[in-house]
């Protein structure tokens, strides 16, 4: 049973990776219903949150059904991260997790993210002095290192371990690869493999089959899977996971009327959250995934990515149910 702090959060958690412009309350919501165990918010910049800068503050709300939440910030200034862990616990999260793994240009050229690999010992003193500063449990998300030749993550992720740090999530590339190239699990491995390591270890990159998520828990002896890119329009896949670890096959593919619901909810939580123009414009990323694979779909998709009305894209839903209801997804 894997436990972050004093939270349990089951064997072989699926937790749904932070995700910018994605996981969002309204996605996170959904995809707790269909079976995710822990969920992260969006990364938060601590520069962000000291200057009170609207957009950084708006993504820690926090819906109470979506527990256990972790709040992800990212930042290289100490003074900086240990101000922001202050105006994180104020909405009262279960989890703070560090981001040392974003491989942004942006992000890296301020030292923060996956900038941070290059100073490993700034990464072991800023987790260590943010364990002191909180009473929640302060977790780690990162990758293997900043490129191939740096890959030093048994040792890195010990000494986060010993500084505090209370589960660790790698995702199996370097900083140089950014999403390119197959996500290398065996370094992951090697950390939970190591018999100082007491810590859950999670594996992310990758997980975009139930089978991978088994060979992750089976092959590679990991704690959990972090899953992002297979969730985004595809909430449904972390219980499609777990109807695999349970039966050993595959579950039915969700139907036209669920996806249309699935859409639908996730529209209209988006505009009671963030108002008709941002709630309609940040939703678009999901459809394409929502109805993937449904032939002569182009002039639905795009009354649905291109309105900016949410009227017009309630119309596009219905009609997509009224002429393909009863489309079978393979």
């Amino acid at each position: 049973m894997a436990k972050i702090g004093d939270i349990d959060v089951g064997e072989f958690p699926l937790l749904l990776a932070p995700m910018e412009d994605v996981s969002d309350p309204p996605f996170r919501a959904l995809c707790k219903e269909q079976g995710a165990d822990v969920v992260y918010t969006e990364f938060i910049s601590s520069e962000g949150l000291i200057r009170d800068a609207a957009k950084s503050v708006m993504k820690l709300d926090i819906y109470e059904k979506e527990r256990p939440v972790g709040i992800q910030i990212f930042g290289a200034v100490l003074e900086s991260m240990l101000k922001s862990i202050e105006i994180v616990e104020a909405s009262g999260p279960d989890i703070i997790d560090i981001n040392f793994g974003c491989p942004v240009k942006k992000v890296v050229s301020k030292g923060a993210g996956a900038g941070i690999l290059k100073d490993i010992d700034l990464m072991v003193s800023l987790t260590q002095a943010m364990v002191k500063h909180t009473k929640l449990p302060v977790t780690v998300k990162t990758r293997l290192g900043w490129d191939e030749d740096s890959i030093k993550i048994v040792e890195v992720a010990e000494r986060l371990q010993d500084v505090g740090c209370k589960a660790i999530s790698i995702h199996g590339r370097t900083r140089a690869q950014m999403y390119k190239g197959e996500a290398n699990w065996h370094p992951i491995a090697d950390v939970k493999n190591n018999q100082r390591m007491h810590i859950p270890v999670f594996g992310n990159g990758d997980v975009d089959t139930p089978e991978k998520a088994m060979l992750m828990r089976d092959e590679f002896g990991l704690d959990g899977a972090m899953i992002g890119r297979a969730s985004i329009g595809n909430p449904w896949f972390f219980n499609q996971v777990k109807h695999f670890f349970e039966t050993g096959t595959h579950a039915a593919p969700p139907t036209m009327q669920q996806r249309v619901e699935a859409a639908r909810r996730h529209l209209e939580m988006a505009i009671d959250w963030k108002g008709e123009v941002l709630g309609v414009f940040e939703t678009r990323r999901h459809y394409t995934n929502y109805f993937k694979g449904i032939p002569h779909f182009k002039e639905y998709r795009m009354k649905m990515v291109t309105s900016d009305d949410s009227k017009d894209v309630f119309k596009a839903f219905d009609q997509v149910l009224e002429n393909f209801g009863d489309f079978q997804f393979v």
